[in-house]
């Protein structure tokens, strides 16, 4: 098969297109034919400084397709239905080989390219909302990087509980995009003080819940800002600075940090999110939730596609088909 595939991590263009041998049928798994790769944060983060599980490594955390075939002891698949997989590491082929129990049934309604950017993007949006971040209606949450594909999904979920939602994002153009996906308010950080915003948007209280994907100082200055008794989810360091933050703005305000990382509550709570992940692909094949496609890319450029992502330029989630 080919693949995107790099020997050392480093920038975009580490990424190879090379053919590399078929991934193998594990008992109780499945073989996905790859049709979209829904091209995540993570993945560039991975690529960049990540540790190499294999060498040539293939990266990336989620794919959709169809079930080329079924391992011993599944039978929740069968060969030609359509599915959507999460994974550690692979999706970046033109096949993948996953355990049944992280791959998830397209259904009716939803194209395939649309299911290759919703369980991560979606179930971490959720996630970070509401099982940790205990959104409520009538409170009012900031989501970072609003466009992102995460951030995408945040804005319609928060929204749809009856939050007043505002974001961030680089610049004038995506914040107007967001409001027909339910942005209240949208904050440039590029050409403002997002800190200042927020509080003069929240009567100077600022946000009950800030949701925070970039890390470092935006994340200190997120400790700073949020409100008394409120809570910051830490979601990720898009921003790739690993600089510790000052936790006493919290204990002043008797306010809370938060850890979210999806991976791990699929693992421990597993029953939990698969309930979760199924719902929202539900919902979202019945027109109640929906992803922006920004832009699709061949995968021979992989390297072309995550320098895209990188340039910040995007509007929802990026996607390669083989």
């Amino acid at each position: 098969m080919k693949a995107a595939v790099y020997y050392e991590t480093g920038g975009p263009e580490v990424l190879r297109y090379e053919e590399v041998p078929d991934p193998e049928l594990r008992p109780r798994g499945i073989i996905i034919e790859v049709k979209a790769i829904g091209i995540q944060g993570g993945d560039t983060l991975h690529r960049s400084r990540g540790v190499l599980a294999s060498v040539p490594h293939i990266v990336g955390y989620q794919a959709a397709g169809t079930v080329r075939d079924v391992g011993e002891g599944v039978t929740q698949f069968k060969v030609g239905q359509p599915v959507v997989a999460t994974m550690s590491n692979g999706s970046h082929a033109e096949l993948v080989s996953v355990a049944a129990r992280a791959a998830y049934a397209i259904p009716n309604g939803l194209t395939i390219e649309q299911a290759a950017a919703i369980p991560i993007e979606f179930g971490t949006a959720a996630d970070c909302l509401f099982e940790f971040g205990k959104l409520k209606a009538e409170e009012t949450v900031l989501i970072h990087a609003g466009a992102s594909g995460v951030g995408l999904a945040g804005v319609q979920l928060a929204k749809r509980a009856g939050a007043t939602v505002l974001a961030t994002a680089s610049s004038d153009d995506r914040l107007e995009r967001l409001k027909e996906f339910g942005l209240d308010h949208g904050i440039n950080y590029v050409t403002g003080d997002w800190t200042a915003t927020a509080r003069e948007l929240t009567e100077g209280r600022g946000p009950d819940l800030i949701v925070d994907s970039v890390g470092g100082p935006v994340l200190q200055q997120s400790l700073e800002t949020v409100a008394y008794r409120g809570r910051v989810v830490s979601v990720g360091r898009a921003g790739r600075d690993d600089s510790r933050q000052d936790t006493w703005p919290l204990v002043s305000k008797n306010a809370s940090l938060i850890g979210v990382l999806l991976g791990a509550e699929m693992a421990v709570n597993s029953g939990r999110t698969r309930q979760m992940i199924e719902r929202l692909l539900r919902e979202a094949a019945a027109g109640q939730l929906r992803m922006a496609i920004d832009r699709t890319f061949p995968l021979r450029e992989a390297a072309e596609a995550h320098r895209y992502i990188e340039s910040r330029q995007a509007f929802g989630r990026v996607l390669m088909t083989p």
